[in-house]
């Protein structure tokens, strides 16, 4: 597809992406799938990882940080007993130790201490930045890697299956958590050691129950026409759903799109929310100060309904 086929398209897909490409390579073969002009993933996942990869086209990318931030979940699979360069199995076998008989109170004991707000080292292998350059790069380069530790969210990490020294867990944590690090502290809690072998994303807020699409199905509506591509998108305002709505008058409406504070009046909730204005398109992203008064966060130019 040549540029000049590409549109002026506003959604948000939520792909399931497949093993193997990483998830701008994901972007980039969705993006011309659906001909969109515009196009920001709303936060990673490594090739080794599959599931859901909401992606924002052409006004939803002003919402792409604001989702990177929500909370996730996923389902993991840890092999015991190894750990290995990248803390994952696309790494090299660092160290093999026996695995100990473990019963659920042992496993469940070396969950524990990884529970809650937690200090985790992210993997040397990851794409933290310093002084401009993703760890990875300076680990092939094979340079020392100094990673420094960060304080993140786990709401839940719990053990569903074992068979053997392999435990599938899941997880459910906030922005910036590293779920190879979860793998690499929980081996090192039960003593023998661990890596990541397989992990899917299963939501992301505010999807919780996400119809998620494939690149394959997308290629198919693609031979379809453009109406089969644009019923795969979700209205940009569906990454809003988890925050208040609110809804100007005219007036209200006039000066919000000068991109002037708006006072709504004592009573009004503080906080982020989703704005409308009086003929019912979504305006902004805004935020309500403890004054009353409205102000512009990111502001939308969304065509009529």
């Amino acid at each position: 597809m040549n540029r000049r086929s590409f549109r002026d398209i506003h959604g948000i897909l939520l792909l399931d992406k497949p093993l193997g490409l990483s998830s701008n390579q994901a972007l980039q073969t969705a993006r011309r799938l659906v001909g969109a002009a515009k196009g920001g993933h709303t936060g990673s996942l490594d090739p080794l990882a599959t599931g859901l990869l909401p992606l924002c086209f052409g006004e939803a990318t002003k919402i792409a940080g604001w989702l990177l931030g929500s909370r996730k979940a996923y389902e993991a699979e840890v092999k015991l007993g190894q750990t290995t360069t990248t803390a994952d199995l696309e790494g090299e076998v660092v160290e093999t130790r026996p695995v100990p008989e473990l019963d659920d109170a042992a496993i469940d004991a070396a969950l524990a201490p990884l529970r809650g707000r937690i200090v985790q080292v992210p993997p040397a292998y990851s794409a933290i930045k310093q002084d401009g350059v993703p760890l990875y790069v300076r680990a092939r380069r094979g340079e020392a890697v100094d990673v420094p530790s960060r304080e993140v969210d786990v709401y839940r990490l719990d053990v569903i299956g074992r068979t053997g020294d392999t435990v599938r867990l899941h997880v459910e944590c906030g922005s910036g958590t590293y779920v190879r690090s979860l793998a690499v502290d929980f081996g090192a809690n039960l003593g023998c050691g661990a890596h990541l072998t397989g992990l899917r994303r299963l939501w992301v807020d505010p999807f919780l129950a996400p119809a998620m699409v494939t690149l394959d199905q997308l290629r198919e509506a693609a031979e379809a026409g453009p109406d089969p591509l644009d019923a795969c998108l979700l209205p940009v305002e569906a990454g809003l759903a988890h925050i208040p709505r609110v809804d100007l008058d005219p007036e209200q409406t006039r000066v919000l799109g000068f991109g002037q504070p708006v006072p709504l009046g004592p009573g009004t909730s503080s906080g982020r929310c989703g704005v409308r204005g009086a003929d019912g398109r979504l305006m902004a992203l805004g935020e309500v100060g403890g004054d009353g008064i409205l102000r512009v966060l990111r502001g939308f130019n969304l065509p009529p309904v």
